[in-house]
């Protein structure tokens, strides 16, 4: 039994239906199992039992659909201002659904093929376009799409942005007031100045003199921001004397996308919040040698008066009670002597002092063409083309991440036919 693999353009028709095939690899025939992630194939037989009660599955253009469970997942119309992108048919029910759209959604996008992944999202190849930003993910039921169903109590996909390369693993530092956190962190940038870089945070207060949208804050209205919050978009948020702060997923990975690593200089309840999101981090809690010594720190700089002192003490001893609560920080420093507290901070990160390099990425970036079809083998997916001498690979065996912020760790590169790898199907 041949494979069916199709571009968005090729439908397979049974009479009324028109329907599209995913691509995939290993099944040889009807019945068969599945290697792990890949996705189901659907036959004519298949397909005349499926949609036996005489619905008539009809797809607009550029318009590919893929089937996980009793649900059809259609993916297309992106580039349209009114359109989801995506829309539901649920065989249990009959019924379309138009799903809540979560993540960051790609701009325009028309032609494209898609395979599912592991059944919990499927993967989208936009046709005739940059290697850089070809891989899209819609993920429809990882464990953020699950959480988002019971917040939102509806159905719900989310997009993600596959990435090529990876990015260091962001570093989130808490510590109380006066114990010397922001003073490490200012010794890093000084010693690494390409390598960190500070997420710009969201406030829905008004720009103050000088303040510029984007440098210093992401300035929004609260109705935007407590709504973005409710998508799941934000790591963390506080609200502050009737304005709320926060910080987003898009914010940090925009740093990660400039090829730095993002330090969050944050409270304890902040870094619990990031703890129970999707951000994979390195979590850091600097505290003092006593008690003692912060109040005499905090008194030494003569910047505050009795009452600020009082209260950035009391702030002091809860943090220190919760920076010490079980699986909320990777690794407790003790800021005891300044410069070997430094040292410490290095090792954990893996810093020898004498380098200053950004996270390796693959820097060449090819066209993908306009007709393509997918196939699948393990974690790696075969680009085909019109070109039968070579042949686009996705390795996908090192991903990470995912909605609402990006899925790192892609790799993509062409390899030529008639290499071993290729013919042997290990790409």
């Amino acid at each position: 039994m041949s494979l069916f693999a199709t571009t968005t353009a090729d439908y397979y028709h049974l009479s009324f239906l028109k329907y599209y095939y995913c691509s995939l690899s290993g099944l040889k025939s009807v019945g068969e199992p599945v290697l792990m992630g890949e996705a189901p194939a659907f036959f004519a037989d298949d397909l005349q039992a499926r949609f036996s009660n005489g619905f008539h599955l009809k797809l607009k253009d550029f318009e590919t659909a893929t089937v996980v469970g009793n649900k059809t997942y259609v993916i297309g119309g992106i580039d349209e201002p009114t359109s989801t992108g995506v829309r539901i048919f649920d065989e249990s029910t009959g019924e379309w659904v138009i799903p809540t759209v979560l993540g960051t959604k790609p701009k325009a996008f028309k032609s494209h093929s898609t395979v599912l992944l592991n059944k919990d999202r499927i993967l989208i190849i936009k046709s005739n376009s940059k290697s850089n930003d070809s891989a899209w993910f819609l993920e429809v039921d990882t464990q953020f799409v699950r959480d988002q169903k019971k917040k939102f109590g509806s159905e719900v996909v989310a997009w993600s942005k596959g990435v090529i390369g990876d990015s260091e693993r962001p570093i989130v530092i808490s510590g109380p007031s006066g114990v010397g956190k922001g003073t490490l962190i200012n010794m890093l940038m000084k010693e690494f100045p390409s390598m960190f870089g500070f997420s710009v945070s969201h406030t829905t207060r008004a720009p103050r003199e000088k303040e510029e949208n984007g440098v210093h804050y992401h300035f929004t209205n609260r109705s935007v921001m407590e709504e973005e919050i409710k998508a799941g978009k934000f790591l963390e948020f506080a609200a502050v004397h009737g304005n709320l702060y926060g910080t987003s997923i898009e914010a940090v990975e925009i740093v990660a996308d400039a090829g730095k690593r993002c330090i969050l200089d944050i409270d304890v309840q902040g870094a619990r919040s990031v703890r129970a999101s999707s951000l994979e981090a390195i979590f850091i809690f600097i505290c003092p040698p006593s008690f003692e010594e912060l109040e005499k720190r905090l008194r030494a700089r003569g910047t505050e008066t009795e009452e600020q002192i009082q209260k950035r003490l009391r702030n002091a001893k809860s943090e220190l009670e919760q920076g010490n609560s079980p699986g909320l920080f990777d690794h407790v420093l003790v800021n005891n002597d300044l410069e070997a507290c430094y040292e410490r901070l290095k090792k954990i990160l893996g810093l020898n002092g004498s380098m200053d390099a950004t996270p390796k990425t693959p820097t060449g970036v090819f066209a993908l063409p306009m007709d393509l079809s997918l196939s699948k083998i393990d974690e790696k997916i075969l680009i085909n083309s019109g070109n039968a001498d070579q042949k686009i690979v996705l390795d996908l065996s090192s991903i990470k991440g995912g909605a609402p912020g990006r899925t790192r760790g892609l790799y993509m590169y062409t390899a030529d036919l008639h290499t071993d790898d290729v013919t042997n199907g290990n790409f």
